[in-house]
């Protein structure tokens, strides 16, 4: 049987003038993630079609299933369009899919982009569903409580039967909205913020702050797994590592104990939006969630954010921590997360931080620190990581 993986784009279909613009970016990461397979990819404004090697089709199928901008996809079965030939079809896709020994309720679901075609739909689905009743007496109709969905879908050149339907991830395809960078530290959080940036279309690039000796090479070596991780949906994708030593040390030299954690922020949001400049991104995408920790007021985000004028994006920003672990567990980073590697925020968390920050009082303290000649040291010895989607080939270079 002509077998094909029917694609449904889902929200892409909202997107009227720009829908081309989505579904070519779509078909081309689906390229991307099926590059090494036997793949032949058509689309048109409502579905795309993968014709494949049978003896590929699982690990096709998962690789799908992680490819942002899908609603839904089916393995569907391809034949001409006329009623004889779906008759037959109708027949090989039960006897295939089904054990015919067994009782099935089912309904028959029939669209048509092909207006012309006649009978109309709700014919179409008499037709088949008589049909079925003839020709497989284990099944029986019932449209409100089904174990069977067949859907048949009629279409100009040819038509397309199919049983089952995965869930696709949503969201957009990855590329449309633009590029950002994460600020990806080996907590809980952050990688998740990561995952639902890229459901949104976003291509992102990883920020690593890292404060060696405080901070040890097992930390770094975390912070690359979760980005294996994040690569798995967003493609290839660099892991910036900000040598953080110098100024870190100073700001606990020069800054009270309880506002090291609101000026460390501030420096870190100084050096992000010259990466974004340097990197080409158009926002700031972290894992903050409001009141989590102190730094994560409302005043703390006002006084922390006022250094910059690039978009700050926090995805997790409104979830509680259970939802955010779940979502962890889902993307499979939780356990990678929770290993016992401090990063350069965790290290030196004072006792008392201060919780609603004072901008001016930040602005004097500042004024003890040369943090432009440290920021300008940092982003002269920055390593570049490129993580690549296929988990393989990561290499190091120094900008």
């Amino acid at each position: 049987m002509n077998r094909v993986i029917l694609i449904k784009y889902g929200e892409l279909t909202t997107k009227k003038g720009n829908r081309k613009i989505f579904i070519n970016t779509l078909y081309s990461n689906i390229l991307k993630k099926l590059k090494d397979l036997d793949v032949n990819i058509s689309k048109d404004m409502s579905r795309m079609y993968i014709e494949y090697d049978s003896t590929n089709q699982e690990i096709i199928l998962k690789k799908i299933g992680e490819i942002f901008g899908i609603h839904a996809f089916s393995i569907a079965y391809k034949t001409e369009t006329n009623i004889d030939a779906l008759k037959e079809m109708l027949n090989l896709v039960l006897k295939e899919n089904l054990d015919l020994e067994k009782n099935y309720t089912f309904k028959v679901e029939t669209k048509r982009s092909d207006k012309s075609f006649s009978p109309n739909s709700l014919e179409c689905n008499y037709i088949f569903g008589e049909h079925i009743l003839k020709n497989f007496p284990n099944l029986k109709v019932n449209v409100h409580d089904y174990q069977v969905l067949v859907n048949v879908e009629i279409r100009k050149d040819y038509s397309y039967i199919y049983l089952n339907e995965y869930t696709g991830l949503g969201g957009y395809p990855v590329g449309t909205l633009g590029h950002g960078l994460l600020m990806l530290s080996g907590g809980i959080d952050s990688p998740v913020a990561g995952y639902l940036a890229i459901k949104r279309g976003i291509k992102l690039n990883l920020v690593y702050f890292e404060a060696i000796p405080h901070t040890s090479l097992e930390a770094r070596n975390k912070v690359i797994e979760l980005a294996k991780k994040l690569a798995i949906y967003g493609g290839d994708m660099k892991l910036i590592v900000v040598p953080f030593t110098k100024l870190q040390e100073e700001i606990y030299k020069k800054v009270p104990g309880n506002y090291s954690i609101t000026i460390m922020r501030r420096m870190m949001y100084r050096i992000m939006e010259k990466l974004t400049k340097r990197f080409k991104a158009l926002a700031i995408i972290n894992g903050e969630s409001v009141g989590q920790v102190a730094s994560q007021t409302l005043t703390s985000m006002n006084v922390i954010n006022s250094v910059t004028n690039i978009p700050v994006i926090r995805p997790v920003a409104c979830l509680d921590k259970l939802e955010i672990i779940e979502i962890s567990k889902k993307i499979d980073t939780y356990d990678i997360s929770i290993l016992p590697y401090e990063d350069c925020c965790t290290i030196f968390v004072p006792k008392h931080p201060i919780i609603n920050p004072n901008l001016n009082q930040c602005l004097e303290m500042e004024k003890e620190l040369d943090y432009e000649t440290l920021i300008a040291e940092i982003l002269d010895n920055l390593l570049v990581i490129n993580i690549s989607s296929s988990m393989e080939n990561i290499y190091e270079d120094i900008l």
